[in-house]
């Protein structure tokens, strides 16, 4: 499929892929795991139509960005969000919006919590929080051994992780005809699979969240909006609610006919949903 990145560009000694649509207010957009900014392709016109310049990345070892060959590189929820926040820093951004998705939302949890003054709003779908994640049988597999994992043979590999992408969405027969084999592509081969344990697998691990859990409730100073898919198998909605109680004054929305790859299943709606609540807290 066509990216949504097609620039690189140098953060913390690692080359991250990049993009830039649109002009006006600017937001930028976190991807979550085991995906890619790709993931954002249908609700990126949506907001630029509506005025707003979008800002998209490949996190460090996803995607189209650089995976690591040190072990040491960090890629983790809190590795990452140097990496974001240098990136701003490039494009000139001392706030925005942010919006952010699965283990994109960890991310930006940190950013609302360690520097809320970088933040216009912030957006959270389907995202991890607390100690939601790993799921009981992504734990399992984590315990056969990554090292044991990241051996096993490509098609045997690409299968697994096809069942296990199709588990995200509602409606699999869509996926399939677009971007499931794309992602594949991106955490499978000689390149692809090693990394998906490497940088993400490996750092499944809540502790990146659950140590900003208890200041979760700071981030009612900005605005912040929740959407979920009602039919969410990786995070249930029950993350959701619990944190539209922690958040004060937060907003939930449960979309109906959506897994937890929702941007999948429902992209117009959640688009509508996020350009909305822009709309009304563009001029903060």
């Amino acid at each position: 499929m066509t990216p949504v990145v097609t620039d690189h560009v140098i953060i913390n000694n690692a080359r991250i892929a990049c993009g830039v649509h649109g002009e006006g207010i600017p937001v930028v957009l976190l991807h979550g795991t085991p995906s890619s900014s790709l993931i954002w392709r249908d609700v990126i016109p949506k907001l630029v139509a509506a005025g707003y310049k979008v800002h998209v990345f490949d996190l460090l070892g996803y995607g189209l960005s650089e995976r690591p060959w040190d072990k040491d590189v960090d890629t983790s929820i809190s590795g990452q969000l140097p990496i974001l926040e240098g990136l701003m820093a490039h494009w000139g951004l001392d706030t925005a919006h942010i919006v952010a998705h699965d283990f994109g939302g960890g991310i930006a949890q940190q950013l609302g919590v360690f520097s809320p003054c970088r933040l216009l709003t912030l957006t959270l779908i389907d995202t991890v929080s607390y100690d939601s994640y790993p799921s009981k049988r992504t734990r399992q597999q984590m315990e056969a051994g990554l090292e044991v994992l990241g051996k096993a043979p490509n098609a045997q590999h690409r299968q697994h992780f096809r069942d296990w992408l199709l588990t995200a969405v509602v409606d699999r027969e869509a996926l399939q005809a677009s971007a499931l084999d794309t992602y594949l592509d991106y955490i499978s081969g000689p390149v692809g699979q090693g990394s998906l344990f490497q940088h993400q697998i490996r750092h499944y691990d809540p502790k990146h969240t659950m140590k900003i859990a208890d200041r979760l409730h700071e981030l009612g100073n900005i605005p912040v909006k929740l959407i979920w898919g009602e039919d969410d198998a990786w995070q249930v909605p029950d993350w959701a609610h619990r944190l539209n109680r922690d958040i004060p004054g937060s907003d939930l929305t449960i979309v109906r006919g959506a897994g937890h790859f929702s941007l999948e299943d429902k992209p117009d709606e959640i688009a509508a949903l996020v350009v909305d609540f822009l709309n009304a807290h563009a001029y903060l």
